[in-house]
Parts: C-alpha cells; sequence; structure tokens
C-alpha cells in the first residue's frame, strides 16, 4: 500500500473515530444546524400526510451498492426509513420506488424496520417497487405512482440522471410538493431549475440530520467540517513551505 493508500485509510479511521466520539458526546444534546427552506416544507408535508390520509411518495434512483454513488443511495434509505416511521400514524405507508434491485430490497427492509411504530397500518411489501433498470424506464414505472396514488409530496434522493425532470414535471402538474437532491451533475442542475425544494450539493448527505435520524448523522456534520479545516490548514502549511523552499 503506497502513502497515498495509508493516506486514504487514516483519514477514514479517523473520521470514524470522531464520528462515534461524537455521536457519543451528543446524544442529550440538542444540536442547532442553519436553517434549509426544503427540511422545514417537508415537516410541514409530512403532517399534512398523517391528517389527510394521502402518502408520501419516496423515490431513490438508479444507483447500485457496489458503485460509488452508493453513499447517495444510502442517505435515500435513510430518510425513507425515517419518513416511514414519522408517517407511522397515516392511513397510507410512502411508497418507494427504485431502479436497483438491491435497493429495492433494502426499501422493503426500511419499511419493515418502522413497522412497530405503525399502529393502524401494516407492512406493505408491495410498497417498494421496482420500476425498471433503465434510466427511462424506472421513471416511466414511477409516474403513474405519482400520478394515481394519493401522492401529497415527492421525495427524490439518490442517483438520477436527466430522467428526473419527468418525475420533477409530474409532481408540478400534479401540484405535490418536491424535495429532490442528487450526486450527479446534470440532475442537480435539472433539480435547482424544476423542483420546488432543491438539495444543494453536500444538503443530500445532511438530510438525516435534520429529520432526525440517528445520532451519527448529526455527528457526521461536525466531523464534515472538521476535515473541511484539517484540509484547509493543509493546503496553507503546503503552501507556505513551497514558498520557504521545504517543498
Amino acid at each position: 500500500m503506497n502513502w497515498i493508500g495509508l493516506a486514504g485509510f487514516g483519514l477514514v479511521v479517523l473520521s470514524a473515530i470522531l464520528m462515534a466520539g461524537l455521536a457519543f458526546l451528543r446524544r442529550k444534546s440538542t444540536p442547532v444546524f442553519r436553517e434549509i427552506p426544503a427540511f422545514a416544507r417537508l415537516r410541514k408535508a409530512i403532517g399534512l400526510a398523517v391528517e389527510e390520509g394521502s402518502r408520501l411518495h419516496i423515490s431513490l434512483g438508479r444507483g447500485g451498492l457496489t458503485t460509488p454513488q452508493s453513499a447517495a443511495e444510502l442517505a435515500g434509505l435513510e430518510m425513507l426509513r425515517r419518513l416511514s416511521e414519522l408517517t407511522a400514524a397515516s392511513d397510507r405507508p410512502p411508497v418507494a420506488t427504485s431502479g436497483d434491485g438491491a435497493i429495492t430490497i433494502l426499501s422493503q427492509n426500511a419499511l419493515l424496520a418502522s413497522e412497530p411504530a405503525a399502529l393502524s397500518t401494516g407492512y406493505d411489501p408491495t410498497a417498494a417497487r421496482l420500476t425498471g433498470l433503465t434510466p427511462f424506464s424506472y421513471a416511466a414505472g414511477a409516474l403513474p405512482v405519482m400520478q394515481d396514488e394519493n401522492v401529497s409530496a415527492n421525495v427524490l434522493m439518490g442517483n438520477f440522471g436527466v430522467e428526473v425532470a419527468l418525475l420533477t414535471d409530474t409532481a408540478e402538474r400534479g401540484n405535490t410538493s418536491t424535495l429532490a437532491g442528487s450526486d450527479n451533475l446534470s440532475a442537480q442542475a435539472i433539480l435547482y431549475a424544476s423542483a420546488q425544494d432543491p438539495l444543494i450539493g453536500e444538503e443530500l448527505y445532511a438530510a438525516g440530520a435534520y429529520i432526525k435520524a440517528r445520532p451519527f448523522h448529526t455527528a457526521s456534520l461536525t466531523v464534515q467540517d472538521i476535515l473541511r479545516w484539517l484540509i484547509v490548514i493543509a493546503i496553507l502549511v503546503g503552501a507556505l513551505l513551497k514558498l520557504a523552499g521545504v517543498l
């Protein structure tokens, strides 16, 4: 293993230690985050869905667990699990769509994990659906869910391509709110222009902390800030050493 690999491994270990420590220290404290309007409106949409008997639609995109897009998919799965818990009192549980078989299975598991909190409804395995394995077949399969299943709000979180424009256009035509984020630059550009509440950049990965999913999500935001400052310091030190002729 070369020095780059060792540095990367060390960074992963450092991040894990910091997250574990901060998660333990902050279990009894209430963190304060900057306000992101998209999450504030999502909380209102959750309340309305429970009151009206409508349902939320969470679409997780087409990324797989063994691809570089897995981080965005895991963020979407955590959102699905938490939203399922928050809407457990509703007559209709959330419905999830995805374009990858493994993600669909994990979607079913996320819905099942929230079953103990459901008082009036039980676990419905058909609420997590594989709508297509290609970009546009996945989008085409998700459109009837948005149109025909009394969906009052959409959450699009995961890896999307340009096909995400079909989803946001359908949401706009149905006058339903849409919170959306992706790790794909093309999809980010489309969502910024067409989604009601787009998540910009790393806001996608901060979703777990903002919906109070787990202590580790809150700790991860602090770790990100710490790592940013470490990188800034390393760049400045490197620049000074270069000017001094040491490097």
